[in-house]
């Protein structure tokens, strides 16, 4: 039995690129999210930073369609948010590593 291609249509592809760049998280996890491969998805990544989608549809973006290069305010808020979090357990993996860098340090006596 032969196995049949799926098919997305353009919006379905530029919200997985626009939920990819927006969300912070690894292309691995939001292709799994989706549903699809990672490779599938980093084809339209790339395929929307240069201005159309590949495939059989062949058709461009429209201008109320672009993703916009300025996130919302809402959006803004949530990277800063995150962000914060990010720096914050950086900061206390830089402490751990600075005690353990100590107790390794120490000669033995």
């Amino acid at each position: 039995m032969p196995k049949t291609r799926r098919e997305f249509s353009p919006e379905f592809k530029q919200e997985a690129v626009a939920l990819l760049e927006s969300s912070g998280r690894p292309l691995m996890q939001v292709a799994t999210e989706v549903g699809i491969s990672p490779s599938m998805l980093r084809n339209w990544r790339a395929a929307v930073r240069g201005g159309s989608f590949p495939g059989k549809l062949g058709r461009s973006r429209s201008p109320a369609a672009t993703i916009s290069p300025m996130p919302s305010p809402a959006d803004q808020a949530a990277q800063i948010t995150r962000l914060k979090r990010e720096l914050d357990r950086t900061r206390m993996e830089r402490d751990v590593l600075k005690k353990a860098i100590g107790i390794f340090a120490e000669v033995p006596k």
